[in-house]
């Protein structure tokens, strides 16, 4: 059967996360990014406490550290390669990783440059996130561009079918929630984050990771590593560079993604992380769609059978 790993991005944290494994089996990976980080991951992401974590600098790594953990320990079972591997947002650096494109370490490093440049980019407070239900993409899109002001107020999370994440300036967002509804959304949520992911408001902060990124080794993909940029594989280095930079400012389009893995074949989508969001996503997706999470054991014990038959 072909299947597909994906990665999850921020958002997905918790304290204890992989706590249903092996200490044994996840520990050694975390000590491996505390040496490379010069600070404790494994113990930050068991104890707490949350709001420590979930500062983007410390939430980009940790949960780069869990997925490559939980890749370990599903590979140490000797799977069936997987036909594809894909990532959300974050969980993108982590796919590459697993498809050998980039180094652990090198990773972890990228990614904490890129929490702390995400950070810088807006000033906190002044910038967030909404998830809007109920609306179709064209619709989204049609919405933010009704908004009067001067602001940015973007879709940026194409995450299934009725469900877009749109990211812009505070005032922006204040007139969304004010005046969605009259335009058809169901519901319009913020999101507890300070930083609007994947929207123009990060296109300095993704100059000055690109710095990073060109002083960075990559290396082609063994496994075909499908983009959040456009959806597709790429195997050159410098296209790879190039769709992580972009990836900051641009949107994630899991929707487009996912349908194109399963139209490439894909019959089975597991998670590999914490938590189980993209497997609901996926479901809304692909109707039918087998999907399951690993973070579970006796997931992971199921996907086994599933990847082999």
């Amino acid at each position: 059967m072909k299947y597909a790993l994906l990665f999850p991005g921020q958002g997905s944290q918790a304290v204890g996360m992989l706590g249903k494994h092996a200490a044994s089996e996840i520990e050694p990976t975390f000590r491996e990014a505390s040496e490379v980080l010069g600070w404790d991951v494994y113990k930050l992401v068991m104890e707490g406490p949350a709001e420590e974590l979930n500062r983007t600098e410390r939430t980009q790594p940790a949960l780069l550290a869990a997925g490559i953990a939980l890749w370990r320990a599903w590979s140490r079972q000797a799977p069936p390669s997987p036909a594809a591997l894909a990532g959300h947002s974050l969980g993108e650096y982590t796919a590459l990783v697993a498809a050998g494109s980039l180094k652990f370490a090198d990773a972890l490093k990228l990614v904490e440059l890129r929490g702390q440049l995400m950070q810088a980019a807006v000033p906190e407070g002044s910038g967030g996130m909404a998830a809007v239900l109920g609306l179709d993409d064209d619709k989204i899109e049609a919405l933010c561009k009704l908004y009067p002001g001067s602001g940015v107020l973007e879709p940026v999370n194409f995450n299934s079918p009725g469900q877009v994440v749109v990211a812009g300036e505070t005032a922006a967002l204040d007139w969304l929630q004010a005046n969605g509804k009259a335009h058809g959304a169901k519901l319009i949520k913020r999101l507890p984050v300070s930083v609007p992911s994947h929207c123009s408001l990060m296109r300095g902060a993704a100059e000055q990771l690109a710095e990073r990124l060109d002083q960075t080794s990559v290396q082609p993909p063994a496994i075909a590593v499908f983009h959040n940029l456009d959806a597709k594989s790429h195997a050159t280095p410098d296209a790879i560079r190039q769709a992580l930079k972009q990836q900051l400012y641009r949107p994630v389009r899991w929707t487009q993604t996912i349908r194109q893995l399963h139209g490439d074949g894909i019959a089975a989508f597991l998670e590999c992380g914490q938590g189980s969001v993209l497997s609901g996503l996926n479901k809304r997706i692909v109707d039918g769609a087998q999907s399951l999470a690993l973070e579970d054991p006796a997931n992971l014990a199921a996907a086994l059978t599933l990847a082999r038959s």
